[in-house]
């Protein structure tokens, strides 16, 4: 082949129309991520990007919203206990997931319903 995969540049995720503010306090409010202003031309379409390093989110907004209860961006964390005891403080739940071998793992679900995997190789 003549060209080369090079890296995810971003994971788009789904919202009700006019959830940019809900967004927000999730993405930035509990998980700490910044806010991305967008490109002029994409702006009317609403949504909210986030970046954290080299990790992208885009919040896209859709009329006929269903959230992404199986399908999931997965995000490697360094010190995945000490974000266990984050979320504990801002009162945010998680699930632990011991299925992966080689790995600790858990799920949280963005405030539209979409699943997030958060996980440390071991």
């Amino acid at each position: 082949m003549e060209f080369q995969f090079r890296k995810i540049d971003h994971v788009q995720l789904s919202a009700p129309i006019g959830g940019e503010e809900e967004a927000r306090r999730f993405y930035s409010g509990i998980l700490g991520l910044k806010e991305v202003e967008k490109p002029q031309p994409l702006r009317d379409r609403g949504g909210v990007w986030f970046n954290a390093g080299d990790i992208n989110i885009h919040i896209g907004v859709e009329e006929n919203f269903i959230p992404a209860k199986k399908a999931h961006p997965a995000i490697a964390v360094q010190n995945l206990t000490a974000m266990k005891k984050y979320l504990e403080e801002k009162n945010y739940n998680y699930e632990n997931d011991y299925n992966l071998p080689g790995a600790n793992r858990i799920y949280v679900h963005d405030s539209f319903g979409n699943r997030i995997e958060f996980l440390e190789w071991i």
